[in-house]
């Protein structure tokens, strides 16, 4: 049978669904940097006949029987996964980032305890810190920021002087919406000094970390890694927990997420996430990440030549973050909306110490994964920017906004979403 037809013969509405989102894609260009495409043996994994088992527990320590290919396809995802980020110990079962820091935190942690972690408004994450997280009742979050948010540079004083007097048992680097590189042996310093663990949370940026396009963290001494699995690493939504040489820690993790937090992992998404792995350890992965990074330099040179402003200046990663209604007189909500119109997907985004409110904030937040993924290099990312500019300045003209969403249809039928990636 073709794919599909048995939702088509049983389910005609979820069918009807699943060729519009098809076709969106197809048709678009997503610029979402935590969205990605994943290759159809990543599909055909997830899908699999996997998803009937229940596998409580680990490999060779599972609370059900009939584990045999179970324990086979997670021992295949760990080792790919230590492979690829140097890691001594991993936990891929957490069934996305935000539960992967969570129960990181409960391994790591006791009530009350403290965390030292990015201003959400500088670029960090829910999960780091925000008071709208229930984390927030049980574990006191304290933040660092930028000490120049048109650089970026990070207050590396600030950061250590809040350590030293609040004595933080965590301190966590990464971030959702920072275009820079982080100074890691920095942090660990600052952690070691205070005696707190190093964690960083790489969701963002594990990608051009297992391409070996940007630093590893492990590499410089961090303890602990916390990440989702798709995003530039390309693979299925899903999470993962890397230690790099603790054994101790590796096991208070592994109790955390498993009877801790967790029951039973999906392990038609472990056998995706084994598959991405496979395809990140081959060499053709390093050059896709690279090519990251180059396309979202090319979209950072139209953007400062056409004089908007870019949040740190630019970009040493897959993200911008653009204050559009400082530069445009346009909201972030309306341009994401705009550009949603002429076939381009990003989405709005507060700026640092932004006066305008999460839901209508000044900024939108694009990166370069998925039209990298497309075949995209320098030439169409520049493009691609200079069509956005060009909706967000003329957006009461309908027949430039239709001209460029047909140009923008036109440049995604030349560059198909690809099946496989090796």
């Amino acid at each position: 049978m073709e794919q599909y037809d048995y939702i088509k013969k049983q389910d005609k509405d979820v069918y009807d669904a699943i060729l519009g989102e098809e076709e969106r894609e197809a048709e678009g260009i997503e610029l979402i940097p935590s969205e990605n495409y994943v290759s159809r043996a990543v599909r055909e994994a997830n899908s699999s006949i996997f998803t009937n088992k229940y596998s409580e527990g680990y490999a060779g320590k599972r609370y059900y029987g009939g584990q045999t290919y179970t324990d086979i396809v997670e021992t295949i995802a760990i080792g790919r996964a230590k492979q690829l980020f140097g890691a001594g110990f991993v936990n891929v079962q957490p069934h996305a980032g935000a539960p992967a820091n969570v129960a990181m935190y409960f391994a790591l942690l006791e009530p009350g305890d403290t965390i030292l972690g990015m201003d959400l408004s500088h670029g960090g994450h829910l999960t780091h810190g925000h008071p709208v997280t229930y984390l927030t009742k049980i574990f006191k979050f304290v933040s660092y920021k930028m000490k120049d948010v048109e650089t970026g540079e990070i207050d590396y004083d600030e950061m250590r002087a809040v350590a030293l007097a609040e004595k933080p048992k965590i301190i966590l680097a990464g971030y959702s919406a920072y275009p820079r590189e982080l100074d890691y042996a920095k942090f660990v310093e600052i952690a070691h000094e205070v005696g707190a663990v190093a964690v960083m949370d790489v969701a963002h940026i594990a990608g051009l970390i297992a391409g070996k396009s940007v630093k590893n963290p492990f590499d410089y001494g961090f303890d602990v890694m916390t990440t989702t699995t798709h995003k530039t690493l390309r693979g299925p939504r899903g999470g993962m927990i890397l230690t790099r040489e603790n054994a101790d820690i590796a096991k208070k993790i592994d109790k955390s997420v498993f009877p801790g937090f967790q029951g039973g992992p999906m392990m038609n998404t472990i056998a995706a996430k084994a598959v991405c792995f496979g395809e990140a350890l081959q060499p053709s992965f390093h050059t896709y990440t690279d090519q990251i990074l180059k396309n979202a330099k090319a979209m950072e040179t139209v953007f400062k030549a056409k004089n908007v402003r870019m949040l740190t200046g630019g970009t040493s990663n897959h993200l911008i973050l653009a204050d559009v209604f400082g530069s445009l007189a346009i909201t972030g909500k309306e341009a994401e909306a705009l550009l949603d119109r002429v076939g381009i997907t990003l989405n709005k985004n507060a700026i640092a110490d932004d006066v305008r409110g999460p839901m209508d904030p000044s900024g939108i937040r694009f990166g370069t994964p998925a039209i990298t993924t497309r075949g995209f290099k320098e030439t169409e990312s520049a493009r691609v920017a200079e069509l956005m500019i060009d909706t967000m300045k003329n957006k009461a003209d309908e027949k430039k906004l239709d001209d460029i969403h047909e140009e923008i249809r036109t440049m995604c039928k030349k560059f198909p979403i690809p099946e496989s990636f090796t």
